[in-house]
């Protein structure tokens, strides 16, 4: 099959590509920019594009399906041109359902720990060399992609975005696969550019559990109201299993799961990933990997990229960054730091970079998820308030948002970056929450004076 993707660069799309020429398609791709790793990694293996930018002569009547990004604009021309010539233009979710129609699909969705729990999946699965396909929105060790697809696997595991599809197809990409198993881990309010309000919002995971297919089985977190009132008003024909957070305790800094079999140490931390373990152990269980057998394979899984991530740690100081900036994320992510590190100088660093975080109106979501903190820092950048043709907003509605006159504001990334660099740490805990990099902070230089 020969496949063309418009935005090849992206971080989904170039693991489709890298996914597909492996399995021996023929691919090519056209993007206008393309960062670090995606453009080292398409050119490791001859993907990466001669030159950037768009070309209409790159759409050929012979090419058998067209990939599109959200990277893409409506008016792309390569779009232009196979939309013309009457080529099939999938949306990259679009693609996934189309693959896996013969397999048992397997979603993970929910507003936060989706990555976690498909990450804590596939990492089970690959202790026991059961073989799947899957698709994962981070890098998980001892896997060569985040996208990997046969024609023979039974199985295929699927993170669940509830974000849209295309620049041309504006449903949310969990609508598109149909599952016959899924998961929910919660529902928090978040894409406020896209659901303008909660209940815009809460209508896409109502939508979701309505497209489990008849006699399917939804695995949800019980401890999450509104998505337990989403799934009990549902009647169609699925079986239901709700999870809750198992008992577990802290000797020191080590985390024990409290099993049948006795108290088993975990690489983890923090009730919320404890949490996603339960979910993720329903799933395995659907997927015929007995407890204990998950609980063999969950004590070596060390968390997913960017999730809770250790940075540095010596006598005096311990960093961590996490991929959290929707607020839901950053209440659990600082309350996990907060109880494993209780002895400690704890500080909170976020950013606030998303189109959701930087809106006037959302932003009173953040108030009190940082009050698990000694010390709470927001910083944000106004460059990136102009690049979204958003209002600026001041220190002052920042701190009042987040109820917290004590917060420091940071807008300046070197007035940030010098703080930290100088910053006396002794028995102190750093976390950086965000999705962006904090206008290039060097985690590594922090505390060295």
């Amino acid at each position: 099959m020969r496949v063309h993707f418009i935005a090849i660069g992206g971080s989904a799309m170039h693991n489709l590509a890298l996914a597909l020429q492996a399995k021996g398609d023929q691919v090519s791709g056209s993007d206008d920019v393309i960062f670090e790793p995606s453009k080292s990694r398409l050119e490791a293996v001859g993907l990466l594009p001669e030159s950037f930018g768009w070309f209409e002569d790159k759409i050929t009547s012979d090419i058998d399906m067209v990939v599109l990004g959200m990277h893409a604009k409506e008016d792309n021309p390569e779009l232009k041109k196979a939309l013309e010539l009457g080529l099939n233009v999938y949306s990259y979710p679009e693609f996934l359902y189309e693959h896996s129609k013969s397999k048992t699909r397997v979603v993970i969705g929910g507003s936060h720990g989706k990555t976690t729990i498909t990450s804590m999946i596939l990492h089970v699965l690959n202790f026991w060399n059961k073989e799947v396909d899957y698709m994962v929105g981070a890098q998980l060790e001892g896997f060569d992609r985040m996208v990997h697809l046969t024609d023979t696997n039974e199985f295929i595991v699927l993170e669940g975005d509830e974000y849209l599809s295309s620049p041309i197809d504006r449903r949310p990409k969990f609508h598109l696969y149909q599952p016959n198993i899924a998961l929910l881990s919660g529902i928090a309010w978040d894409h406020i550019n896209v659901f303008p309000t909660f209940e815009d919002y809460k209508k896409q995971f109502s939508i979701f559990v309505d497209q489990i297919i008849d006699g399917g089985t939804l695995v949800y977190n019980a401890e999450d109201q509104v998505l337990s009132e989403v799934v009990l008003e549902k009647d169609h024909p699925i079986r239901k299993i709700p999870y809750h957070t198992p008992s577990y305790h802290l000797e020191g800094t080590q985390t024990y799961i409290e099993t049948e079999e006795g108290d088993l140490p975990l690489e983890i931390f923090g009730a919320h990933n404890l949490n996603n373990l339960a979910g993720a152990q329903w799933i395995c269980q659907l997927m015929g990997i007995d407890p204990m057998e998950f609980y063999e394979a969950i004590t070596s899984f060390k968390g997913a990229s960017k999730r809770l991530e250790l940075v540095h740690e010596n006598d005096q100081l311990t960093i961590f960054k996490d991929f959290a900036h929707a607020p839901s994320k950053v209440v659990a992510t600082t309350n996990a730091v907060k109880e494993q590190y209780s002895n400690s100088n704890f500080i909170a660093v976020l950013e606030l970079h998303t189109y959701s975080s930087l809106n006037q109106e959302f932003i009173v979501q953040y108030k009190d998820s940082l009050k698990a903190a000694d010390r709470a820092i927001v910083f944000f950048d106004p460059h990136a308030l102009k690049i979204k043709n958003m209002e600026s907003i001041s220190h002052d509605q920042i701190k009042k948002a987040f109820n917290d006159s004590e917060l420091e504001v940071y807008d300046d990334p070197q007035q940030l970056a010098q703080m930290l660099y100088e910053l006396q740490t002794q028995n102190a805990t750093l976390l950086f929450m965000s999705s962006g990099n904090f206008g290039g902070l060097e985690l590594t230089r922090i505390g060295r004076g």
